[in-house]
């Protein structure tokens, strides 16, 4: 992959991984040319086969933005900050990176759910 862009510059996700929270949502925008879509969905599927063995994991869904430019968010659930950073980290993991297309842009954050009564349950 080519580089990480942080949704909030002011706490990027290497900050956010000193957090202890549970369970926690991983939340990834993905940009990428046009052009490199098919490589983008091969490499983001072996990524996902790989989250899915790590203690923790809990689930994931791809998305993809209607229109002609490839916008892809992604959402993963995990048990804790601490299982999703001990996969973050992970030497497997730190390789497949680089198999990403180099257009790929990843911004991932880390939320917790909100609770608002009548509407959203935590």
């Amino acid at each position: 992959m080519s580089h990480f862009r942080p949704m909030d510059p002011a706490f990027p996700i290497d900050r956010q991984l000193g957090l202890e929270a549970s369970p926690v949502v991983l939340i990834n925008l993905f940009t990428l040319d046009k052009v490199d879509e098919p490589k983008f969905l091969e490499v983001w599927q072996d990524d996902a086969a790989f989250m899915k063995r790590q203690p923790g994991f809990i689930s994931t869904q791809l998305h993809r933005a209607l229109g002609e430019n490839p916008t892809y968010p992604n959402y993963a659930v995990w048990e804790s900050t601490a299982h999703f950073q001990a996969a973050f980290v992970h030497p497997e993991f730190r390789a497949k990176m680089s198999a990403y297309p180099s257009s790929s842009v990843a911004s991932p954050h880390l939320f917790q759910k909100v609770a608002v009564a009548g509407i959203c349950v935590a």
